[in-house]
């Protein structure tokens, strides 16, 4: 009898799931889509998401300073030369920062923030060298001299980086450099040839590595020989349950456009970093547009011309190299004059290119 009933419950599961797909499948789809949904202003919805009242206060602040007790457990694995590795939901930034500021005392602490979009790999691994160069510096002996002249970091290549960070410059060994990556696993890091240079300092005999991930397939960036033999992690399942307050600032919301400040400010940070000469063409056009606000842009040609004769380009390629630069920073844009001419413009409104201009002049 309890064959049977099992039967009749197994056939009436499978009998209603066939109904309600039935039903489901006659019913009428609704004729909205994701594009039709309005997007608000980028800083409105950061500002409505920062309002947002905290829960559970006091239970993150238990369970942050529950973690305190591993400290000890986790220095003694840094000099044992493992790396560690803490990976659970939450933000893992503020528990490493006070692991750093509180146990790591005696280490040289270099941080990188792997949550930014992007980050100069080797610029990175020039600071630790230099770190390193100071702690081994304040630690020699009389017996042995370091040489005062030496070639400097940020003109070597990186296997000379990485081959100082490994070499024995120091009868001390524990002097250590301790490299802490908040989101190894970020957008500005997740490559392979970063994370092959990553694992080659992780694997150097005077660098420690403290890192975190929150991506669930972030450990399918590493093959086995990084994972085991030169990051040689202590995976540490830390969850704090901290909202990604810092790390989602660089991030862009998906229901968030953004506004004509945003964009005149991040355009003004994207023309700072670039040279003189392409300030200057772009200024040019700048000035142009609002001049002549009523045309669809300025033709390519007037603006070689204008360039040519201010001596800011020498020839059309070097004003390609700059107007390609400007497009990928989307600080300019192309559309057809009705004469069939191209034509450039900077898309920003009157006002905040007036802005923009003089923020780049000061």
């Amino acid at each position: 009898m309890e064959g049977n009933d099992s039967e009749d419950e197994e056939f009436g599961f499978s009998r209603n799931y066939f109904i309600a797909k039935e039903l489901g499948g006659s019913g009428k789809k609704s004729s909205r889509k994701l594009s039709d949904i309005e997007p608000v202003d980028e800083q409105e919805l950061r500002a409505a998401a920062c309002s947002i009242e905290s829960k559970h206060e006091k239970e993150i602040a238990s369970l942050l300073d529950s973690y305190k007790s591993l400290y000890p457990k986790w220095v003694f694995e840094l000099r044992c030369g493992f790396g560690l590795l803490m990976y659970g939901f939450g933000s893992k930034k503020a528990l490493i920062e006070d692991f750093a500021s509180t146990a790591l005392t005696e280490f040289a602490v270099v941080v990188i923030n792997g949550y930014l979009q992007s980050i100069n790999i080797k610029q990175a691994l020039i600071a630790i060298a230099e770190v390193l160069w100071d702690q081994l510096k304040t630690r020699r002996t009389p017996s042995r001299d370091f040489p005062k002249a030496q070639q400097p970091f940020s003109s070597r290549t990186m296997d000379d980086l990485l081959a100082f960070m490994d070499g024995s410059h120091s009868k001390e060994t524990d002097c250590f450099v301790c490299v802490v990556i908040h989101n190894i696993d970020g957008p500005g890091l997740r490559d392979s040839d970063t994370q092959q240079y990553l694992a080659r300092v992780a694997a150097c005999s005077h660098i420690r590595m403290v890192a975190s991930i929150d991506h669930v397939n972030a450990p399918l960036l590493w093959d086995k020989k990084m994972v085991h033999t030169q990051f040689n992690w202590c995976w540490n399942h830390v969850p704090t349950f901290v909202p990604y307050k810092v790390e989602g600032v660089f991030h862009p919301l998906i229901l968030a456009h953004g506004g004509t400040a945003q964009s005149a400010k991040t355009a003004a940070i994207v023309l700072q970093s670039l040279t003189p000469n392409a300030q200057s063409v772009f200024r040019v056009l700048a000035e142009h547009q609002l001049a002549h606000p009523d045309e669809e842009g300025m033709p390519v040609n007037n603006l070689y011309s204008t360039c040519r004769e201010r001596f800011l380009v020498s020839s059309q390629m070097t004003l390609n190299s700059h107007l390609t630069e400007f497009k990928d920073h989307e600080l300019v844009k192309t559309r057809r004059h009705s004469d069939g001419q191209d034509c450039l413009y900077i898309p920003l409104a009157t006002e905040p290119l007036r802005k923009l201009l003089a923020d780049i002049s000061q």
